[in-house]
């Protein structure tokens, strides 16, 4: 069944009102009267609806039934990763930890980051990857579409990452604990972050600033994982031992 993303506010009196792209969209997929269809307001609830007129540009569905949408996870989980140097490695992160339950996924700068783009070239990024959650969300039948967006420095991506119920740093070296270990031990959680490096991994004094605040720095089993696998490997770690895999 075809799935579409809008903002609760296009739904009223029991009427959905399509425009725009999305409007677009259901003259390409040859959708007719009487079609059903399922509209996400983007704050996990899934409405059932049956169009009832199609004009150019415009849309109108009857909602059947809105439910709160089972694809959501339990767990807030942002996930933040050192900018690849290689585009489509960020492209995989952002369509698959979309898929695998990221609410939010952040790009930071940190030491070994190679690509340093300008600020223009930065928002042309930001563009692509949001438009990519946002299609694999429709994809994965996700409630929400996960925030797409960069800081600028290390610092503030251990900031965001402290504030969640659950911040965990993967690293390769040193004295670490067990990823399944740290998920295990911290008991019922409702945030979480999963903090993951570039192509060439952190330096040692970012590794320690983190453990200093209080971040439980992570080992992911004998193997190197590369900069596009790890935080899915993270990620869907945590989606099982939470329960929502």
């Amino acid at each position: 069944m075809p799935r579409f993303f809008m903002a609760g506010s296009n739904i009223a009196g029991g009427v959905a009102y399509i425009s725009g792209a999305d409007a677009d969209h259901i003259k390409v997929l040859r959708l007719k009267i009487g079609d059903k269809i399922v509209i996400c307001d983007g704050n996990k609830n899934d409405h059932y609806c049956r169009i009832k007129s199609l004009a150019p540009g415009a849309v109108e569905a009857e909602v059947i039934e809105s439910v709160v949408c089972p694809a959501e996870p339990s767990v807030h989980v942002t996930v933040l990763a050192g900018v690849p140097k290689q585009g489509e490695r960020s492209d995989y992160i952002v369509q698959k930890c979309t898929e695998s339950g990221a609410s939010e996924i952040v790009f930071f700068m940190c030491h070994r980051c190679v690509a340093r783009p300008d600020p223009k070239g930065m928002e042309k990024k930001l563009q692509r990857w949001q438009r990519i959650a946002e299609e694999a969300a429709k994809q994965s039948g996700r409630g929400i579409i996960p925030k797409v967006r960069a800081v600028n420095s290390f610092a503030e991506a251990l900031d965001i990452a402290i504030k969640t119920d659950l911040p965990l740093f993967m690293y390769e070296t040193g004295d670490r604990v067990e990823l399944r270990e740290a998920i295990e031990a911290a008991g019922d959680i409702s945030s979480a972050a999963i903090i993951t490096g570039p192509e060439g991994g952190f330096e040692p004094f970012e590794a320690d600033l983190a453990a200093k605040i209080g971040i439980k720095l992570c080992a992911m089993g004998p193997r190197i994982l590369r900069c596009e696998t790890a935080p899915l490997a993270a990620l869907t770690a945590l989606m099982y031992a939470t329960g929502n895999l």
